[in-house]
């Protein structure tokens, strides 16, 4: 971290440097403000650190190793021999190392004064550390988030978060992932590439049920034949452990056994004890509540990123980060409603989507004044190429824009760029059928979902 500073009064406070956090400090400095970030651990939190980038470093080692055993069909003869947990965790270190190296010297270039240690809001205008009092004339909360449990149910021994998985030196030989969503579906989705035997459990009646049905459907399926066990529908009430492993009871007796359980049921906000109530800021059961504008209603603090509700995604509390320090700078940036924040699940197959599902689209319009269409990724070549299926949706208004864009297969991340301009400049069909998409890739099949739902589909 930048050498702290004798400076204790700042235009902006930071406290927390996480995506929020460090966004907000440096679109703030390049404003003309002064910055103090305050942070107990490392610059960058748990996107960087603990979870973003590290899983993702992880899911790229498992697609590796499944392209090694299926290379003979693509006329490569390869082995796959083992999985080395120690270069993968090498591998992945220094990725994280690498981008921490320079988000640092990026903080320290721009004249912003880290303040190390744990921060608490002591006044309206003042965040205390290590028993210094720093001023803001505006105070920006960034606290983020952290691994949560269910009620009751102790982490330690065979029972695991993400944290711990993330730093894991060995496989197991069975993991029980307790969370259908997008961390419990990316662990699955790695472990099962490793050669591990994994069985979800997920209470609600499908894997990732924020997503679109069309969606959920292809991941099901995708997943049976990858040879992940999940059980839907049916909550968890309790886990056993022994040396041997663990024995998890679902609360119609049904019991699983493995060595290892995932608790993977979300990330809760990193709220307590930090003086916000005090400071008369709203809470909901520990998230802080604000305006669409992000304010907290009590004199100039402000908060971003995951403690306040909604998606908590790295890049929303980014996006959320940059339009304080504007907001403060009076330059009335525009607001990016949750519903229209990017998501992706790098599970395998990946999960790309970005506004509303069809469902929640009949629910806002109306059953008759929402379209739709699917495309298939089996009439793209590249996603032929690469082995995947698949498909692509797009959910619009009748005879309006382009409400929702959907899309699964492998790689199909990439693709969101482009879906979450259609969907926040509210392109119409007509209007993203008229652009070039290049073959042969996988972006032409957000063109061929755009003539269809035209009106004009080109095949088919």
């Amino acid at each position: 971290m930048a050498d702290q500073a004798a400076a204790q009064e700042f235009d902006i406070l930071v406290l927390g440097a996480g995506s929020g956090g460090y966004a907000a400090a440096l679109r703030a400095v390049q404003l003309g403000f002064t910055v103090g970030l305050v942070e107990k651990g490392k610059l960058g939190g748990t996107c960087l650190h603990n979870g973003c980038i590290p899983t993702k470093a992880l899911l790229h080692s498992a697609e590796l190793a499944d392209h090694a055993r299926d290379a003979a069909k693509y006329g490569v003869n390869v082995t796959l021999d083992s999985i080395d947990m120690s270069a993968v965790n090498a591998y992945k270190d220094g990725i994280v190392a690498g981008k921490f190296k320079g988000l640092s010297g990026l903080i320290k270039g721009k004249g912003i004064t880290v303040i190390e240690g744990e921060g608490k809001l002591t006044a309206e205008n003042a965040v205390t550390v290590n028993g210094t009092a720093y001023t803001g004339k505006n105070i920006i909360l960034a606290t983020g988030s952290y691994s949560r449990s269910l009620p009751g149910l102790e982490i330690g021994g065979k029972v695991i978060t993400s944290d711990t998985a993330l730093t894991m030196d060995y496989l197991p030989k069975s993991v029980i992932v307790l969370g259908g969503g997008v961390i419990g579906v990316e662990f699955a989705s790695v472990w099962k590439s490793f050669g591990v035997d994994v069985t979800i459990i997920e209470g609600l009646p499908s894997l990732v049920p924020n997503e679109d049905a069309a969606i959920i459907k292809v991941l099901e399926r995708t997943f049976k034949k990858r040879g992940i066990k999940f059980s839907t529908g049916t909550f968890f009430q309790g886990v056993e452990q022994n040396d041997d492993g663990v024995k998890v009871t679902l609360v119609d007796g049904k019991t699983f056994e493995a060595d290892l359980m995932l608790v993977a049921v979300g990330r809760g906000p990193s709220t307590a004890n930090l003086g916000y109530e005090e400071a008369g800021i709203t809470m909901d059961r520990g998230f802080v509540i604000t305006n669409e504008r992000l304010h907290t209603g009590v004199g100039n603090i402000y908060a971003v990123g995951d403690i306040v509700p909604g998606v908590q995604l790295a890049h929303r509390g980014f996006q959320q980060g940059i339009f304080v320090a504007e907001e403060i700078a009076g330059k009335n940036p525009v607001v990016v409603e949750d519903i229209n924040v990017p998501k992706v699940t790098y599970c395998d197959p990946e999960i790309a989507s970005v506004g509303l599902s069809e469902k929640a689209a009949k629910a806002k319009f109306g059953d008759d004044q929402v379209e739709s269409v699917e495309y298939n990724l089996a009439g793209n070549g590249k996603s032929s190429i690469l082995g995947t299926g698949g498909l692509v949706k797009f959910v619009r208004e009748k005879d309006g824009p382009v409400v929702g864009v959907h899309m699964i297969g492998s790689r199909m991340g990439e693709q969101i760029g482009e879906a979450q301009l259609i969907v926040n400049w509210e392109a119409y069909p007509e209007d993203v059928a008229q652009l070039l998409h290049a073959h042969p890739t996988q972006n032409e099949a957000l063109g061929e979902a755009a003539m269809a739902l035209a009106g004009h589909p080109l095949h088919g």
